[in-house]
């Protein structure tokens, strides 16, 4: 396993959003924002620890506002959090007019990756040493929500069985 990291570099994805990508409003799908995002988060995560990653969850998404039929989506992600197998990646969407290029924030959310080597077991991944407040406040954050994701997957299990 690598040492640990203080500084992880972001993720940029950039998508026009056309005609089928959008609803009867003129406005992006809900679901293909999450698309971007999912997409994005795993490039995060990977380019962190350099393995290969699997959606475990998506938590706290927030739509703010829409993008719109035309616009650029951008999509930015980094690590904020990790624990043994497990990378939180904060992810920002904008969205911008081709002609001016100015962002306009519209949907923030927070994902949970998990390492996966080739044969579909986790895998180890170095942990994220947050090196200024903002990281650190963004940390303790994702700490929590993967804790509550954790607690209501012991939960689900053992109303199954």
């Amino acid at each position: 396993m690598k040492p640990k990291i203080d500084n992880p570099q972001s993720v940029t994805l950039f998508e026009e959003i056309f005609p089928g990508d959008t609803n009867p409003y003129g406005t992006a799908f809900g679901g293909k924002i999450l698309a971007l995002m999912d997409r994005a988060a795993g490039l995060a995560a990977s380019r962190y620890a350099q393995v290969h990653f699997v959606t475990a969850s998506m938590d706290a998404v927030e739509f703010k506002a829409p993008v719109l039929q035309g616009e650029i989506a951008e999509i930015v992600a980094r690590v904020v959090y990790t624990s043994k197998r497990t990378c939180g990646v904060y992810i920002e969407v904008f969205a911008s007019k081709k002609t001016s290029w100015e962002r306009r924030p519209c949907c923030q959310g927070l994902f949970f990756m998990v390492a996966k080597g080739p044969d579909g077991e986790s895998l180890p991944i170095p942990m994220l040493d947050p090196s200024d407040d903002q990281s650190r406040n963004l940390w303790r954050q994702a700490a929590e929500l993967h804790q509550k994701m954790l607690q209501r997957r012991r939960a689900q299990t053992m109303d199954v069985s």
